[in-house]
């Protein structure tokens, strides 16, 4: 499996998002520090879900990273995070 289909499986599991996607955006990046030959080392998401309702923008952002949990979290450079209700 994929590090984006990790991801999305993740997410959708923990979270049941109405919308998600997952932008690999690592080539962007290239010459960059983290970057990794064959993509992968740099994400953006788009999450739209009840479950963040009432959350703080950083109880949002915690959330995610609980939902992906630290060994996908230690697989991936950089995460950029649109996170809404």
């Amino acid at each position: 499996m994929s590090k984006t289909q990790e991801i999305e499986a993740r997410l959708r599991a923990a979270l049941a998002p109405r919308e998600l996607d997952v932008v690999d955006d690592s080539e962007s990046h290239r010459g960059h520090s983290g970057f990794q030959e064959g993509g992968e080392s740099h994400f953006n998401l788009r999450i739209r879900a009840s479950a963040f309702k009432g959350m703080s923008r950083i109880a949002r952002h915690r959330a995610v990273h609980a939902a992906l949990g630290p060994d996908l979290i230690g697989r991936i450079h950089a995460l950029a995070l649109d996170l809404d209700v």
